[in-house]
């Protein structure tokens, strides 16, 4: 017998790892903001902060890239009288329902996790135990909320597998419906975008050449020049989406027109197929800076003042609270747990 109606919620996060690039825009602030926007859906997002000092942080810069990341939110259109926006830190929620998950989730499941892996490398023994848990928190994240979509890269879709398992374990085990299965959600073009220096590899803040991504504190004219000095091939763009095939940092620039321009990649090539470079990236230039000096210039904006930022996402860990906290006591009382003083 089910124990709760789950009501349709969203939720994603990002961390504050310091420096969002068009990626982090295109991959997830965009598509947040048209979940926000298409309505009939509860959207939750959250500043992931915990999950940043798995790895050891500078406090100072830590402090700087939550606010910077949530005047990215901002800017990019994330409303938040509309959407609960939040750092993850402020609810307490998270952590206390993770240690539960650390008892449910079983220590193969966590080997298996590519991500830990690829951080890890040769010095998995050296590794903070968080950074090794740290898939329990994030499906604590998720389920503290109920939620029932998770918007995500094609490379976390493996953590909301995890979530699912552990979600289905604890109410096997209890012999109860209580958490939901939440589903990933990816979709859209530029969902991954890749490196303006090669295309076979993700556009990332930590990539030593600037030139390899384009950050949302990027002015016009450094847009501009970065998109133009974005490595191709000499050939001119193909006739039919086929023809990238093999073509990585032509496509990844495809892929980036359609996102920022809301077309479909078959749709810019049946407009710029056969074009030479040195005309399609000038388009796409002025495409990128229509687009992403508004955003640059408000992020610049709300950064003036951190005192309203701070009060924007205490705000938004309130309204967190106020759904987390109820989900909360009552995974206690299920385990068995008494007295948790949780309301």
């Amino acid at each position: 017998m089910s124990e709760v109606v789950h009501t349709p919620r969203v939720f994603s996060g990002i961390q504050p790892s310091g420096g969002l690039t068009l990626g982090n825009y295109l991959g997830a602030l965009k598509r947040f903001v048209e979940t926000q926007e298409s309505g009939g859906i509860e959207t939750v997002y959250c500043i992931v902060d915990m999950h940043a000092i798995t790895v050891w942080q500078d406090p100072e810069k830590l402090t700087h890239a939550t606010r910077e990341l949530a005047a990215g939110f901002i800017a990019s259109g994330i409303d938040p009288a509309r959407s609960i926006l939040f750092n993850q830190s402020q609810v307490p929620a998270h952590a206390q329902l993770a240690w539960i998950f650390n008892c449910v989730a079983r220590l193969g499941w966590m080997q298996r996790m590519t991500q830990f892996k690829d951080k890890a490398g040769k010095n998995s023994e050296n590794v903070s135990l968080g950074l090794f848990a740290y898939p329990a928190l994030m499906a604590a994240d998720i389920l503290v909320y109920h939620a029932t979509h998770v918007p995500v890269g094609e490379d976390q879709k493996q953590h909301v597998e995890l979530t699912r398992d552990i979600a289905a374990k604890f109410n096997n085990d209890f012999g109860v419906e209580f958490f939901p299965l939440p589903e990933p959600v990816i979709e859209g073009a530029a969902t991954r975008v890749m490196s303006l220096r090669d295309g076979t590899k993700k556009m990332s803040k930590s990539d030593p050449s600037d030139m390899s991504r384009i950050n949302l504190t990027d002015d016009a004219d450094t847009i501009s020049k970065k998109i133009r000095k974005a490595k191709t091939d000499p050939e001119p763009l193909p006739e039919t989406l086929e023809g990238l095939e093999g073509r990585p940092e032509a496509r990844n620039l495809v892929n980036i027109y359609a996102a920022l321009a809301e077309l479909t990649p078959e749709q810019v090539i049946a407009e710029h197929g056969g074009q030479q470079f040195g005309t399609f990236k000038p388009a796409l230039a002025d495409l990128a800076v229509a687009r992403l000096a508004p955003i640059n210039a408000e992020m610049g904006r709300l950064m003036q003042d951190p005192a309203e930022i701070d009060r924007i996402l205490a705000a938004g860990a309130e309204r967190a609270n106020e759904i987390a906290a109820p989900i909360l006591k009552r995974s206690y009382e299920i385990v068995g747990m008494v007295g948790t003083g949780a309301a």
